[in-house]
């Protein structure tokens, strides 16, 4: 391997991207080492990982090849980045090296019939606003709405519109252009199954510089706000909800606990259960009537474009984050499914001390993060034993390593990474699971 050159790489990435395209100060290195990991207190008590000792800013998607093949020229390692909303350390750089953030290239190129294309950085509210104006919407979206494209398909899974569609793997993703030290600076373009090979891999095997991904027909929709006595209540109802047609596009709900640290809202009327659902305007009547029926009092139901963002920041692990916000040090979170959630509720509750439930509607069975007070890492990983025992579904998000398609992605990276220069040491063939060497 070439010995790592980080002052040569600097000097070329000036001449690239120009003076304010790359940055060797200490005060933006530091910010480009960091996302949300600090939602683990396991991983928390082992920051920092690892600090750049470059960061690039490159504009377009060419330039992010650009960017890789001159650092693959001098064996630096690169460590991309969108936004940096995740919160596992994914796209924190454990070698230092070059962090490429890629929240710069931000163009959307085409608005096509079912399709939108758009480089790595662009956001995806503006994707959605994008496919909007020509009466369209996308597939899906995660609840970090600002986030980039680029990272949500490699760091994320899902998030609104995924009861419909799915995790970003099951046809999300039409085509995409990856950079990779093979190839040397161009640009390649994979198409369908080879497409997902990139894609929640952090950027292992390849770096998306851009995307083209699947839109749909424009829907009407509105925001349903509900609240229950308690959260029996709003259980009872939330997968039946979910499997309404046309489908919504999320379906969500609280423990009142957390529901009274969510942001204040007069849809949040305290003591109670909330529930949130983003409808159609077809299936809201019926809706309505459900909730009514199970006991559910309808808080609020509003309209406009701005309704489907507005509870999507409320989903999947945002509730969990304004619960660590309130009591701060006190609750970790695991990612949980199955429909054990909602029939053997008080059971998962008690896993872990302080048991809260934040759930979802999922494409096939509820989905959630469930919050408890953080001991220690051997009471996390005992937990996660016993939920599996209820039949509960867990991935462990207290670890950086890449675990979806693991195998798959190390033989792909040894074609286009056989230096091992993207992101090192989140893909480590030999992980075993949470129990067995989580943190490395």
């Amino acid at each position: 391997m070439t010995a790592p050159d980080d002052a040569a790489l600097e000097a070329e990435l000036r001449d690239l991207l120009g003076p304010r395209g790359v940055s060797s100060d200490m005060r933006q290195r530091e910010k480009a080492s960091v996302d949300g990991a600090r939602m683990s207190p396991i991983i928390a008590e082992l920051l920092p990982l690892g600090i750049a000792d470059l960061v690039a800013f490159p504009t377009t998607a060419q330039e992010i090849a650009d960017v890789v093949g001159l650092a693959a020229r001098h064996g630096v390692a690169i460590t991309p980045r969108g936004k940096g909303t995740g919160n596992y350390g994914q796209a924190i750089p454990m070698p230092g090296g070059l962090v490429l953030d890629t929240s710069r290239a931000r163009t959307i190129v085409e608005v096509g019939d079912g399709w939108i294309t758009a480089d790595a950085g662009a956001p995806m509210n503006a994707l959605e606003a994008a496919a909007r104006a020509a009466g369209q919407q996308l597939w899906m979206y995660p609840s970090t709405v600002h986030t980039t494209i680029g990272g949500f398909l490699a760091g994320g899974s899902g998030g609104t519109g995924t009861i419909a569609h799915g995790s970003n793997d099951m046809g999300f993703v039409v085509a995409l252009d990856v950079a990779t030290p093979a190839s040397g600076g161009a640009l390649r373009h994979v198409e369908g199954d080879e497409a997902q090979g990139f894609v929640h891999n952090y950027g292992t095997a390849g770096i998306i510089a851009r995307a083209t991904v699947r839109l749909e027909p424009l829907q009407d929709w509105r925001g349903l706000y509900a609240s229950f006595p308690d959260f029996s209540g709003a259980l009872s109802v939330l997968r039946t909800l979910g499997r309404m047609t046309p489908a919504p596009r999320l379906v969500s709900a609280d423990t009142p606990h957390i529901t009274a640290q969510l942001p204040p809202d007069e849809a949040f009327p305290a003591g109670r259960s909330s529930l949130r659902m983003i409808a159609d305007a077809g299936i809201l009547d019926d809706a309505i009537a459900l909730i009514e029926q199970a006991g559910g009092r309808i808080e609020d139901v509003r309209e406009g474009p701005g309704v489907s963002a507005a509870i999507s920041v409320l989903s999947y692990n945002h509730p969990i984050e304004w619960l660590q916000k309130s009591e701060p040090g006190v609750y970790f979170h695991v990612e949980v499914s199955g429909d054990a959630l909602v029939e053997r509720i008080d059971e998962v509750h008690a896993v872990y001390l302080g048991g809260q439930l934040h759930i979802e509607a999922g494409h096939t069975v509820p989905i959630g993060m469930l919050a408890g007070v953080y001991e220690s890492p051997e009471a996390v990983y005992a937990g996660i034993e016993r939920l599996g025992a209820l039949g509960v579904g867990v991935h462990n998000p207290h670890q950086w390593n890449v675990d979806f398609r693991l195998a798959e992605t190390v033989e792909l990276a040894r074609q286009t990474d056989p230096q091992g220069l993207l992101n090192p040491g989140k893909l480590n063939p030999d992980y075993a699971g949470p129990t067995k060497g989580a943190i490395r």
